[in-house]
């Protein structure tokens, strides 16, 4: 499908930034608005300070009670690598502080849902806790935060969503996003929550002399940025500096072997080298395999992969869990193939989808749904809803949407001008989920399809590939390669660099059976360069085609040897 190449604009004057700093360097910080080289200070000392964070008095209180009391303590985390890397960070800090009695306990999404629902502090309540804390999850929990303290236990929430019009009743409440908080990234991970709170924790404790009290030595809580790092970037929160700073000390623990041993054998096995791993091998290697547990059985198999300090069992747990992301993406190959049948079959070209997408299969898995509205999105450039069967007539949602609709709100104007359509709903901008009668099903398209047309044009519906320009002949280095990937951390709202330009596609041939492989040769270059374009086996032929291409500069290596290559992210004949 046709897309657009936009080049970024310029936000400030690169001849602000330090002058011994490449231009290609000056030029990629300047179109994401790096106006301050303290921006790029990524030093540990960087971080906001831990007491900016709102509502720590009265989460500390509960936490230093229940270490001096030897009370017993339960995390419940979410089904994500969020959740997951926040429920170990907290669960590992705990025991370092000398909790005796912490353990954790992550809801299965088949059989409770979201969050802190009755039904889970049901079985929370068999563990008998005195205190229950959420991580990345409970600020939407009213009547789980309820059910617990009915049955005599504390909690403290620890989140990082956007708070409703009602909070939970919950002992205490530590959530940058709350109105009036005084923190000011408001982008924090429900992990780098976590991690705040038991940074000052240990202060606390410091203060009141608790760890020469007790024997033990005041733990170093660096040691756990592998895990925020991890958890931060799988999230795909935007990259201010604050988690810029998190995920670059994470990964240089990671590079330099003292991470947790689950860290590295997920990244063995997404086939990818922990002392060169940089932050797109946690989202795209080491964060869906951590996820498939959640979508397909049960994040328990994740959680103690990373809690786990035998690397032996981390490497048998690691290689469970790539097992399963390999039948998730089974799985989605199969409901992608149905879905994109089933718009071929209603006789739908590009010109004929409706501007708002719903897919449904009542034999689709609940687990897999997001990614599958997520591809279809990325190939159709429209909000989609895919959904799966949920028992008792009803039927799953899960959304995801394009820059132009809020999907929430777009889901919020759905419920309040048909009440009852909308079973329950929730979400942000891009991503949600909701619950529907499957009988509504058709009348609910209709409608979704009217609203969302309202906020997009069929101007709109193009893919867009924003780029920093050209590359100087000069720039087509290994070296320049290198120097590119140390410069991040590259992630949401601080994208990695995607420079455009136009070549001439001297050999093509398919690799791995999925892959195409081109040699090409620019305009100013005598030598060829080569470039990859991953899962693009279905592309036409361009040989001896003149095409412009938008790509990453990338480090291949093979059999020992690094050498330049570009990743080729989309390419049309000119």
């Amino acid at each position: 499908m046709h897309k657009r190449i936009v080049r970024r604009e310029l936000k400030i004057d690169p001849a602000q930034l330090p002058a011994d700093l490449p231009a290609v360097l000056r030029r990629v910080y300047a179109a994401r608005g790096i106006a301050d080289p303290l921006q790029l200070d990524t030093r540990v000392e960087r971080l906001i300070a831990p007491e900016r964070l709102g509502g720590l008095p009265h989460a500390l209180d509960l936490l230093e009670q229940a270490l001096a009391a030897g009370q017993r303590i339960l995390v419940v985390g979410d089904f994500d690598a969020d959740g997951a890397t926040s429920s170990a960070l907290t669960v590992r800090a705990l025991r370092m502080m000398g909790a005796q009695h912490v353990g954790y306990l992550v809801p299965n999404r088949f059989d409770f849902g979201y969050g802190l629902t009755p039904e889970i502090v049901a079985v929370a309540a068999q563990q008998r806790p005195d205190l229950l804390i959420t991580v990345d999850s409970g600020i939407s929990c009213i009547a789980g935060v309820a059910a617990a303290r009915a049955q005599g236990m504390k909690v403290l929430v620890t989140d990082h969503h956007l708070p409703g019009a009602r909070l939970p009743e919950a002992d205490a409440i530590v959530n940058p996003n709350l109105l009036g908080d005084p923190f000011p990234s408001k982008y924090l991970a429900g992990v780098g929550v976590a991690f705040y709170v038991m940074v000052a924790l240990r202060a606390r404790l410091r203060d009141k002399g608790w760890f020469a009290a007790n024997g033990l030595a005041e733990p170093n809580l660096a040691s756990l940025l592998d895990l925020v790092a991890l958890g931060t970037v799988a999230d795909v929160v935007p990259l201010d500096h604050n988690n810029r700073v998190l995920v670059e000390q994470g990964l240089r623990r990671i590079r330099a072997g003292r991470c947790v041993p689950g860290i590295t054998a997920l990244l063995h096995a997404g086939g990818r080298n922990p002392a060169r791993a940089i932050a797109n091998d946690l989202g795209f290697a080491v964060g869906p395999r951590l996820n498939a547990a959640g979508r397909l059985e049960d994040m328990s198999l994740g959680i103690e992969c990373l809690l786990t300090d035998d690397a032996q069992v981390a490497t048998h747990l690691a290689r469970q869990l790539d097992q399963l992301n390999r039948a998730r993406r089974e799985i989605e190959a199969d409901m992608q193939a149905q879905a994109l049948g089933s718009l071929e079959t209603l006789h739908l070209d590009e010109g004929g989808l409706n501007t708002g997408l719903c897919v449904y299969d009542p034999d689709w898995h609940q687990g897999v749904i997001g990614i599958l509205a997520s591809r279809l999105k990325d190939r159709f450039h429209r909000p989609v809803i895919a959904f799966a069967a949920a028992g008792d007539g009803t039927i799953k949602g899960s959304a995801r949407s394009v820059t132009g609709v809020h999907i929430r709100d777009c889901l919020e104007a759905v419920a309040t001008q048909h009440p009852g359509l909308i079973r329950k709903f929730g979400g942000h901008a891009m991503a949600a989920g909701l619950t529907l009668a499957e009988r509504d099903l058709s009348v609910f398209q209709a409608i979704f399809d009217a609203e969302v047309s309202r906020h997009l044009s069929a101007d709109d519906l193009h893919g867009v590939i924003h780029t920093d320009g050209e590359l100087e002949p000069g720039d087509f280095t290994l070296e320049t390669a290198e120097l590119l990937r140390s410069a991040g951390p590259w992630g949401q709202h601080f994208p990695e660099p995607v420079f455009d330009g136009k070549f001439d596609v001297v050999s093509q041939r398919m690799v791995g059976g999925r892959h195409l492989k081109l040699g090409l040769r620019g305009e100013a270059q005598a030598a060829l360069i080569d470039a990859i374009s991953f899962n693009q086996a279905d592309l036409s032929d361009f040989s001896g085609a003149r095409v412009r291409i938008a790509y990453r500069l990338d480090a291949n290596e093979f059999r020992g040897l690094r050498s330049l290559q570009l990743v080729v992210d989309y390419l049309e004949r000119v």
